[in-house]
């Protein structure tokens, strides 16, 4: 018998992991960038951008590089966790 059980989070539950203070970093693809931009967002075809998530998924930042993500989320007083 399998004793395991699955656990589904709620938006709410995931903004609460490390009391609000988690966040994660996320590579994206340019057509994600442009949904949370504005289709205005002067971005390069081939750009590398990430895009650094509270712990419920809301976008703090999109960034040209890990690196910069990584400190954004320190700006933004964030734990980051790295989302492959």
């Amino acid at each position: 018998m399998d004793s395991k059980k699955t656990v589904e989070l709620t938006a709410q539950d995931l903004a609460l992991l490390g009391e609000g203070a988690l966040g994660y970093i996320r590579e994206i693809e340019l057509q994600e960038a442009r949904r949370l931009l504005g289709s205005q967002a002067d971005v390069a075809p081939h750009a590398r951008l990430y895009c650094l998530y509270g712990a419920d998924g809301t976008p703090v930042s999109i960034s040209g590089s890990k690196e910069a993500a990584l400190g954004s989320a320190v700006e933004h007083e964030l734990m980051p966790m790295s989302v492959h």
